[in-house]
């Protein structure tokens, strides 16, 4: 008879490094009887990016993730997080551990790209879209019972809990007692776990104050009992970060440079201003540390690197050549990919006055704003009192039936209160990503991302069976 793989618990704890673990006794107990190492992330250092690559083992040129969004060339559109697995291009984890064992089942708790993926067990954050423009939090699952059955016991996904000003604990907590729950009543082979609290009070604060200690270690009181849990199972636990958050003071306004040489060009409605990606002869999607360069004519591209290389803050231009050396030299990446310097990040900012800018800008629209946007981690900075009363008005409206917008977010005063980032390659290993395991198999130094996918399938492999 075939032995059963072992049970493999995967937590992508974001934002996680050395530094920060030093801070959360019960996750870095996984290394006691296991070990710990290195994480070498590819570039971009997002979400998006690492996590496609640790799936599949291939870099963004190859599977295709270039960024947390980027400009669709057939569609005319900037979208960022889109979430149909059929984008993520290479050999799946899941379909290489079915090779090796037949019947061999996943659960997918809120890592990326999950819709549409062939795995067992499925939750993502879906909000519910009303037809008023109303928005309610939820979750999509699959198989579809899956949902009533998580609710029930758990409530509703606190989606405001998850981005936004009121990021903080609940989603991850939410997070950790679903995957609990599917490890008790489904018993997967391999449950991925994505865990994202860290990523906020560290972008909002910094990495290295008391703030972010006090938040890895509330965090690590809640990995606790999911890490018991997956210890009664006889699980190995690999848990795992997809970049480390870094000091940030500088914003840097591509798309507002590129609008002053007249290269970016905006249309108008109702007095607002919106990107115009169709007639626009060069453009930026801004993706905290990298910002893909869109340029519509070959013959541009010298002036707008030129351009963009003397935009302080800005630390690499990469071409082609030097996008092929990064492993980022695919067709939906920008033809020019800008690289900031350490302590500078991207907006996606293109009006050039506060009133023209569109009335999403002030809102957490993850989906309209061609770009990724931080400041939708804070109430308005600048008024942050009347932000704060704007969205109690905006709720009690929600509560009565009525349309609302939920205008809390700043822009210039919202970007310049950012104080941590990420995206560039880590200069220093202890504020880059971290690897923890505890089989004590395939214990190393140092991994690349890109080798993370055969490690895994080894450690499921019982008895040494695996390629370590």
């Amino acid at each position: 008879m075939t032995p059963r793989p072992t049970p493999l618990v995967v937590l992508d704890v974001v934002g996680l490094t050395p530094r920060l673990l030093r801070h959360m006794p019960r996750l870095a107990a996984i290394a006691r009887t296991g070990w710990q190492a290195q994480l070498a992330p590819v570039l971009p250092a997002v979400t998006c990016s690492v996590q496609a690559t640790l799936l599949t083992g291939a870099p963004p040129s190859e599977h295709g993730i270039v960024g947390n969004g980027w400009y669709f060339r057939d569609l005319g559109e900037v979208l960022l997080w889109r979430q149909h697995n059929a984008l993520v291009g290479g050999d799946k984890l899941w379909d290489a551990a079915r090779r090796r064992h037949p019947g061999y089942t996943v659960a997918n708790i809120c890592w990326w790209y999950a819709m549409g993926a062939d795995t067992d067990w499925t939750v993502t954050p879906r909000p519910v879209y009303h037809a008023d423009g109303r928005k309610d939090p939820d979750c999509y699952t699959d198989p579809p019972e899956l949902h009533d059955e998580l609710t029930a016991s758990l409530g509703t996904f606190p989606l405001f809990s998850y981005w936004g000003p009121g990021a903080g604990l609940a989603s991850s907590e939410w997070i950790c007692r679903a995957a609990q729950q599917i490890m008790a009543r489904h018993d997967p082979d391999l449950t991925l776990v994505y865990v994202p609290h860290l990523d906020y009070d560290l972008q909002r604060f910094g990495p290295y104050g008391r703030k972010a200690a006090s938040a890895a270690a509330r965090l690590d009181k809640v990995l606790g009992p999911l890490l018991d849990a997956a210890r009664e199972r006889g699980a190995t636990v690999v848990a795992l970060s997809e970049y480390g958050i870094t000091p940030a003071s500088r914003p840097v306004d591509v798309n507002r440079a590129l609008r002053r040489e007249n290269l970016l060009r905006v249309h108008t409605q109702a007095g607002m201003e919106y990107l115009d990606p169709w007639t626009s002869r060069a453009f930026a999607v801004a993706d905290h540390q990298i910002a893909h360069v869109y340029v519509a004519d070959p013959e541009d591209l010298p002036l707008v690197r030129k351009l963009c290389a003397g935009l302080p803050g800005v630390a690499e231009v990469l071409g082609q050549e030097e996008k092929a050396a990064q492993g980022l030299d695919h067709p939906r990446a920008g033809d020019l990919v800008l690289v900031a310097e350490p302590d500078a990040w991207f907006t996606y900012y293109y009006w050039l006055d506060d009133d023209r800018a569109p009335d999403f800008a002030r809102l957490v629209e993850i989906h309209r704003k061609p770009g990724y946007d931080p400041a939708e981690l804070f109430f308005d900075p600048a008024a942050p009192l009347a932000a704060k009363a704007r969205t109690a008005m905006a709720l009690a409206r929600k509560k009565l039936g009525m349309r609302y917008l939920m205008n809390a977010i700043g822009l210039d005063a919202g970007a310049a209160a950012v104080r941590g980032t990420h995206g560039r390659l880590p200069a220093d290993p202890q504020d880059g990503p971290v690897l923890l395991c505890s089989d004590p198999r395939g214990a190393r130094e140092r991994y690349a991302a890109t080798e993370v996918k055969e490690l895994l399938l080894a450690l499921a492999s019982p008895g040494g069976g695996g390629r370590l």
